[in-house]
């Protein structure tokens, strides 16, 4: 609003024009970290992107008490390595995670019982840390065959005999 004339006013308290911004250039896609294209890069531990992440984890958290564990093994390394796979799952069919996300990569890890003794060494080795280590996390999501993603929990509890068809083992 501005001052009537008549109204004495000190030189700091009048109206200052204001400051224009100058018409910005032309931008082209040309930096080093520009994504070309509308599709997200791929590969490995590119991760996955999904909606409603935060819920997933919630969901991840509600299994601690049935966990079975080996010696070695954390909670905190469990919930972040299902997390992260449930989460992929989930993911992969372009929704938030549910509660079956989590059943599946519990049971696809051997968490909940009746893991054979080869997945569980081998686990105990891939999941040590991945509560603490990002990088961790997505060797652990990376280590799921795409087509294992599609099977129902029950179907993975099936199938857990021989893990190896579900899994890639060349890490850890």
């Amino acid at each position: 609003m501005t001052q009537p004339d008549y109204v004495p006013l000190q030189p700091s308290d009048r109206v200052r024009p204001s400051g224009r911004l100058s018409v910005p250039g032309p931008w082209r896609q040309d930096r080093p970290a520009d994504l070309v294209g509308r599709a997200n890069p791929t590969g490995a531990r590119l991760g996955r992107t999904g909606p409603d992440l935060g819920y997933g984890l919630k969901l991840a958290k509600r299994f601690e008490d049935r966990l079975v564990l080996a010696d070695g093994e954390s909670t905190g390394d469990a919930v972040a390595g299902c997390f992260a796979s449930g989460s992929r799952r989930a993911a992969s069919f372009g929704r938030a995670p549910v509660v079956h996300d989590m059943a599946w990569a519990y049971t696809l890890w051997g968490y909940l019982g009746g893991a054979p003794e080869e997945l569980v060494a081998w686990r105990s080795r891939l999941f040590r840390g991945a509560s603490h280590h990002y990088w961790d996390q997505r060797g652990i999501v990376d280590a799921v065959r795409a087509e294992t993603l599609w099977l129902t929990p029950a179907e993975v509890g099936d199938r857990l005999s021989s893990w190896r068809a579900l899994l890639y083992t060349l890490q850890p």
